[in-house]
């Protein structure tokens, strides 16, 4: 059984569609449009296997429902992200992106987001083959993603916004702020800010609400962090991919976090509205039920 679109229950559509059919629309504008260096042949494989191992996962750890949309968003993310030039390594990064969510859970949630964790770990293992793609776009593109994204916060009331925004102000400070100290002209950080990848995570992986930390101030916190490692890696390391290295790092934090500022627990579905008590009755004396007190 796949779960449904509308939740009477919430009174709104799963907030998951929208981030679907947003990264199903930049993928296919960038295969046909911008020539993005993504194979077909490499998206086939890895959306075939993140569907295959979310249904073959949700019947081992027997699941009520085959839960496609998040291992939608994934692979999707995978899409955009990843590359390598063997087909077998993008079907191991997908094979391991979704597993995680089943294997390396805390107290009931995820330890790492899926996507990350799935890049983080071949790019470990394999040395060079497997690598992100920072996704330059062109100003076009980078914009109507923004608007995009910016618009699904607004139409879904996500209530992981500010993680997203606390982010994006730390890394934009650390961009301009670092380019103003080496007095570096202003077309140099707009360069570095319009990218894909930037998007793809400050919108869909480091807010992932089942990944992140249960209160609000918790989360800024973990955003701030996860920024500054970012600015680390990148102008003190200087490797790429910063911000899927910081945030691999800090997510086994959350848990500390959690435990520091506690907060309520996100649930992609609303609880059912409670079914009306039932009304016990007494045998019947002649043609009337008399009701008992429960």
């Amino acid at each position: 059984m796949i779960e449904p679109l509308y939740h009477r229950a919430s009174g709104r559509c799963d907030p998951r569609y929208y981030q679907i059919a947003a990264l199903l629309v930049l993928l296919l504008y960038g295969l046909i449009r911008l020539g993005l260096d993504v194979r077909l042949s490499q998206a086939i494989v890895v959306l075939m296997t993140v569907m295959v191992v979310q249904y073959c996962c949700g019947r081992l750890w027997k699941l009520a429902a085959f839960e496609l949309r998040s291992a939608l968003i994934s692979g999707f993310s995978l899409c955009l992200l990843l590359r390598t030039n063997a087909l077998v390594l993008a079907a191991a990064t997908a094979l391991v992106t979704i597993a995680s969510k089943f294997v390396l859970r805390w107290n009931g949630k995820h330890v790492f987001n899926p996507t990350n964790f799935g890049l983080v770990f071949l790019m470990l293992c394999t040395r060079g083959a497997v690598w992100v793609s920072p996704g330059q776009w062109g100003d076009l593109a980078f914009f109507g993603f923004l608007v995009i994204c910016l618009g699904g916060l607004v139409v879904n009331r996500a209530s992981r916004v500010e993680v997203t925004l606390a982010f994006l102000a730390a890394w934009l400070a650390l961009i301009f702020g670092r380019s103003f100290w080496l007095g570096e002209p202003i077309a140099i950080p707009l360069h570095r800010l319009q990218n894909g990848a930037l998007l793809i995570f400050a919108f869909f992986m480091i807010s992932d609400p089942k990944t992140t930390p249960d209160s609000r101030a918790g989360r800024i916190l973990f955003a701030l962090l996860v920024a500054l490692g970012a600015g680390f890696i990148e102008f003190k390391l200087f490797r790429t991919s910063g911000l899927l290295w910081s945030l691999a790092a800090f997510s086994p934090a959350v848990p500390l976090l959690d435990r520091l500022l506690p907060g309520q627990r996100y649930q992609w579905r609303k609880p059912a509205i409670a079914p009306t008590a039932e009304i016990k009755t007494a045998p019947m004396k002649g043609n009337v039920y008399e009701p008992i007190a429960a």
